[in-house]
């Protein structure tokens, strides 16, 4: 197969990720698939593709086997062919899509960013799929060498060619520790759940007291 533009991949990957997020209303429509390519959360490069870039990049999938047009509706709808096109698994699939859609990340990153697409277990399940990517014929990831300022090395999808090396898109203080998108996730769940019990706390306090009938607001000072 040859390589895929990189709006070719922005599409098929985007077809990927709505069927699995969006289910009701998959397959896409090209409205909604040019909206899913242009959006700006969850998107690295944020792009402006036309109707007529997206359907150019369409013919080319389409070509390739990898995006096929549904029947059976007045409007033209797509859905992908990925998995079965490529030869992988579905959780391959989802690890390729989010790849293609958000450009290289950590194994850590990958796992956090994938979620909605297929929950993996640990960041070694995460590892052990790219690895088996890595040893296709051709290679579908590549596990780029650690960037300075970088804790962690990030993997990369090739199916676009060659990765072309940038230049880590976070730099820690010097002295400090980068923290990596799977420990801010975590970071983040971690302090909502406490929030979420100190509130319930302070609601049994109130109740209790207010049975009780202790005042529980501190007296003013002075």
């Amino acid at each position: 197969m040859r390589a895929l533009t990189p709006l070719e991949a922005r599409v098929v990957a985007v077809l990927v990720e709505k069927q699995a997020t969006v289910p009701d209303t998959y397959p896409l429509s090209l409205n909604a698939l040019v909206a899913g390519c242009n959006q700006k959360t969850a998107r690295e490069p944020v792009i402006s593709a036309t109707d007529d870039d997206v359907l150019a990049a369409l013919d080319g999938l389409k070509s390739l086997n990898l995006v096929f047009v549904s029947s059976g509706s007045r409007v033209a709808r797509y859905e992908h062919n990925l998995a079965r096109g490529l030869g992988v698994p579905g959780q391959a699939q989802a690890l390729l899509a989010v790849l293609m859609l958000r450009g290289p990340q950590t194994s850590a990153e990958l796992r956090a960013n994938a979620e909605r697409l297929y929950r993996f277990a640990d960041i070694s399940s995460v590892e052990g799929f790219l690895e088996e990517l890595q040893a296709k014929e051709p290679p579908r990831v590549v596990h780029l060498p650690r960037a300075p300022g970088e804790r962690e090395a990030r993997w990369a999808h090739l199916l676009c060619g060659e990765v072309q090396m940038t230049a880590p898109r976070h730099h820690a203080p010097d002295g400090a520790d980068a923290l990596s998108a799977g420990e801010l996730v975590a970071l983040k769940s971690e302090l909502a759940r406490t929030a979420a019990e100190l509130a319930a706390l302070k609601s049994l306090v109130h109740r209790l007291a207010g049975e009780l009938g202790i005042p529980v607001d501190p007296p003013a000072a002075g």
